[in-house]
């Protein structure tokens, strides 16, 4: 803007300057011309006198840069001071010279486009009825300038310079002002009146725009707030597979750096499934695919964004289904183990029941294979039992209330139920520690020590020893089962909280049991918020602590 200014001024100072220049010249040229003239008549006054008084000889010594002409009453020249009179034709049609045969005197001006100026003609008439003229050259006005050239350039390259040097510092005049407006805060600054409106109009939009700004911000932080917060992972492309936004949450799943705005969302998972949702959404379907990174399985569901009904990119969010799919295998597994462990004992009920139906069996032995039958009808009993509190526990619905239990009472008296089982292998079972309150169900916290207290005697060696001990501190109570039996391996220390898993498949029904004991003490710890921690060396015995 600066420069726009500068140049404005400095072209109007040059273009007053030219006209200035102009018209001094065309004014000091009429201005000459009528000088010119008024010598010419004095001149002619003195030369008439002269002439009165000499005759022809007065013009023998004169001498003068104007030229004279002295002319008869018929237009004859009697005398000219630069050409030969009798040469010269007769001049009774010159303008000057009739105005002067008539009224007393004449001027006249010709111009000479040859010599490129103009002659200033005056006349008198004489006494004698002659006319005496005197006539003067004046030169045309360009012919006046190419003359004045040298300082004529000068004076003009000396006034543009000035021109340019006062309308460069106007210019910054004119600018400082509107150079420090703060367009932040318009309504402050001192300026011009006339920018007022201006003014005015920026500060009312800027409101405007920082309303918007405010609003921007504001819905910004609440996507953030909600994107970030989620633990789903959430990508935003363009229809150059261009990443555009995301959440943290998008960066853990997919194991990313923290910068990875603007480069293609395929760069961050190669998989066939992420690469497909990807396609199937930029092409404008609606796509649900699997895909699996390091162990985790992931869900990927992608939607295509529409523009002016095309296709301008695709919004994605990734579900990590690790425990979904973790939970589907174990109910799998689950179902399947159900399936086996009831079709066992319900077999044998069958088997034993079509011999007796046939009367294959002797009288004699009828109570013995009814007693196979009893046996494996409780054996149902206790497995679905078990299965039912399960799934109470896993939907915490135990249909008894919590309360205050002593942990060493509960303790004392599964050990006093399960002496017989323990006598017959010679087993000893010990009981150490404190009374400690539990807030806790009853009849759960005894099915979770008995549990315990059972393995520890079925995986025990003959002559083993159980030793339970209860003790509260740091506003804790922990309960601990030892043994010193046959230990578990190191690999299915992980698993034996698992239903239905046994370490031992090939004793499983010697041993007895339905296979769901650890699993129960598990989830029944989970219900009462407390941590199992397990500690076993093959050989050498196991250690269960229960920490309330």
């Amino acid at each position: 803007m600066t420069a726009r200014i500068f140049r404005s001024i400095f072209l109007v100072a040059t273009a007053v300057l030219l006209a200035c220049f102009i018209l001094i010249f065309g004014m000091l040229y009429e201005h000459l011309g009528q000088q010119i003239q008024a010598e010419l008549q004095t001149e002619a006054i003195y030369i008439a006198q002269g002439l009165a008084q000499s005759g022809m000889e007065y013009f023998n010594g004169l001498r003068g840069t104007n030229r004279i002409t002295w002319v008869a009453a018929d237009g004859t020249v009697l005398y000219d001071s630069d050409s030969e009179a009798a040469a010269m034709e007769n001049h009774a049609d010159r303008e000057e010279i009739q105005e002067a045969l008539t009224g007393g005197s004449g001027e006249s001006t010709r111009y000479s486009t040859t010599f490129d100026e103009r002659r200033i003609y005056f006349a008198t008439r004489l006494s004698d009825g002659t006319v005496l003229r005197v006539s003067s050259a004046q030169h045309s006005v360009w012919v006046l300038i190419m003359g004045l050239l040298s300082p004529v350039i000068m004076i003009f390259v000396l006034a543009a310079i000035l021109s340019g040097v006062l309308a460069s510092a106007l210019s910054k005049r004119i600018l400082r002002p509107v150079n420090a407006i703060d367009l932040e805060h318009p309504e402050q600054s001192e300026v011009y009146e006339e920018l007022s409106p201006l003014l005015s109009k920026i500060y009312n939009q800027n409101r405007v725009i920082d309303s918007q700004i405010e609003e921007l911000q504001r819905k910004q932080a609440e996507f953030t707030a909600i994107t970030e917060n989620m633990s789903e992972g959430f990508l935003v492309i363009d229809d150059h597979t261009d990443l555009l936004s995301y959440n943290s949450g998008a960066l853990r799943l997919l194991g990313a750096e923290a910068e990875i705005s603007r480069r293609s969302v395929l760069a961050l998972n190669r998989s066939e499934g992420f690469r497909k949702a990807v396609e199937l959404s930029l092409s404008g379907e609606h796509c649900e695919q699997l895909f699996e990174r390091e162990g985790r399985y992931l869900q990927i569901i992608a939607n295509p964004v529409y523009h002016e009904e095309r296709v301008a990119g695709a919004v994605l969010v990734i579900l990590d289904i690790t425990e979904k799919h973790a939970r589907e295998s174990m109910r799998r597994e689950f179902t399947a183990n159900v399936s086996h462990e009831l079709k066992t004992p319900l077999t044998s009920i069958s088997g034993t029941a079509e011999i007796i139906k046939n009367g294959f069996v002797k009288p004699e032995d009828i109570p013995h294979f009814a007693g196979n039958i009893y046996d494996e009808a409780q054996r149902l009993i206790t497995l679905i039992g078990d299965i039912m509190r399960l799934s109470q526990l896993d939907e915490d619905s135990v249909p008894f209330e919590k309360g205050p239990v002593d942990l060493y009472e509960l303790a004392s008296s599964v050990l006093c139920r399960l002496e017989a089982a323990a006598g017959k292998r010679g087993i000893s079972l010990t009981l150490s520690g404190e009374h400690a309150m539990v807030n806790g169900v009853s009849q759960v916290l005894d099915e979770m020590v008995f549990n315990l207290c059972d393995n520890a005697v079925k995986y025990n060696q003959e002559n083993g020893h159980v030793h339970v001990f209860v003790s509260e501190g740091n506003g804790h109570v922990t309960l601990r089962v030892e043994d010193d039996g046959i230990g578990i391996p190191a690999a299915d220390q992980v698993r034996v909280f698992e239903r239905f898993y046994r370490v031992d498949k090939s004793h499983s029904k010697e041993i007895g049991g339905t296979g769901l004991g650890l699993s129960i003490v598990k989830h029944g710890a989970a219900f009462h918020n407390a941590r199992v921690a397990l500690e076993s060396e093959l050989g050498k015995g196991t250690t269960v602590t229960v920490t309330f």
